[in-house]
């Protein structure tokens, strides 16, 4: 005898978006903050034919985007479920600069900004430096190349890897000044970060390392942070925490080239015997692609005054 079957309908099968297993799960369920678009590569030009003659294809996807998406990972998964995971990375950077504590969050946010500063200033086609522009960096340097110079044989002789920035700021008797200073690892040239601007290499800073300097370092921190305000004991009334370090010098950056070994090891060696490789060869290659139309913009000229806090121009 036949008995008939009872047909359960099967629940049809919804395919789900793949996720990759490359990412941190935290990263999976929050991506704040993203890879930014170079205007030079937004049909990925840049990705697929590198930056000719400066970086190959290889070069330009290790030193931006590989390294660039590590940095934003590791930075959401840092943030995720905080009061930072909605800013912009340059906020957590500035906020995050007093703090030993926040040295992480500090390290990636700057890295990520600083990496973006360099990339987003590059240009695949020669940009002659406008004429107002040569104008006020002539009057701070003497003459273009030796602005040149400058940045390109401080790039070469870091020991250490760091940025080189070109930075707006103004002196007696001119009022809009262009100097040029370098920074080691992910060391921040904005007033706000002064703490953190790392003028020299901490691998070979004496007595960095030591517990003694540790504490000096975290002493130094504290008692800077109020600067000439702070009379008396810690609790003192008019003690009053200032914006910017001691030291600090209202500045805004235009321009910086990348030291970091990542950047320019793959396309130019270490240059033995070949003057024009190298970190050398890389930084004189570097100079003939930049976006100085960016680096007008960048210094808007017209704002004589500069803000003492964040190291942008007053209105």
């Amino acid at each position: 005898m036949l008995r008939p079957r009872l047909r359960i309908p099967l629940r049809p099968r919804v395919r789900t978006p793949a996720t990759s297993t490359l990412l941190p799960l935290a990263c999976r369920a929050r991506s704040m903050h993203a890879l930014a678009p170079l205007e030079y590569n937004l049909k990925n030009e840049a990705s697929q034919n590198g930056i000719s003659d400066f970086l190959s294809p290889a070069a330009f996807n290790i030193a931006w985007t590989q390294y660039q998406t590590h940095l934003l990972e590791k930075l959401n998964a840092l943030t995720a479920e905080s009061d930072y995971e909605s800013r912009h990375v340059k906020d957590i950077m500035l906020s995050t600069a007093r703090d030993p504590a926040d040295a992480p969050l500090f390290n990636y946010a700057s890295m990520i900004h600083n990496n973006h500063f360099f990339f987003k200033h590059l240009t695949p086609k020669p940009v002659e430096i406008p004429e107002v522009l040569r104008g006020h960096l002539e009057r701070s340097f003497g003459s273009i190349e030796t602005l040149r110079r400058e940045m390109v044989y401080t790039a070469a002789s870091m020991f250490g890897p760091g940025f080189v920035w070109l930075v707006k700021t103004s002196q007696p008797g001119l009022p809009v000044a262009f100097k040029v200073l370098a920074t080691y690892a992910a060391g921040s040239p904005y007033p706000a970060a002064h703490w953190r601007r790392q003028e020299v290499d901490m691998n070979t800073a004496a007595g960095a390392a030591t517990d003694a300097g540790v504490e000096a370092g975290k002493s130094y921190l504290e008692r800077t942070a109020y600067g000439a305000g702070r009379r008396g004991g810690s609790n003192s009334a008019v003690a009053k925490k200032v914006e910017h370090a001691p030291g600090g010098t209202d500045l805004l950056p235009v321009l910086c080239i990348n030291t970091w070994e990542h950047v320019w090891l793959w396309d130019y060696g270490f240059g033995v015997g070949a003057p024009d490789r190298g970190k050398l060869g890389y930084a004189e290659k570097w100079w003939k692609h930049v976006n100085w139309d960016l680096v007008l913009k960048e210094a808007n000229v017209q704002r004589l005054e500069m803000s003492a806090n964040m190291g942008a121009p007053s209105s």
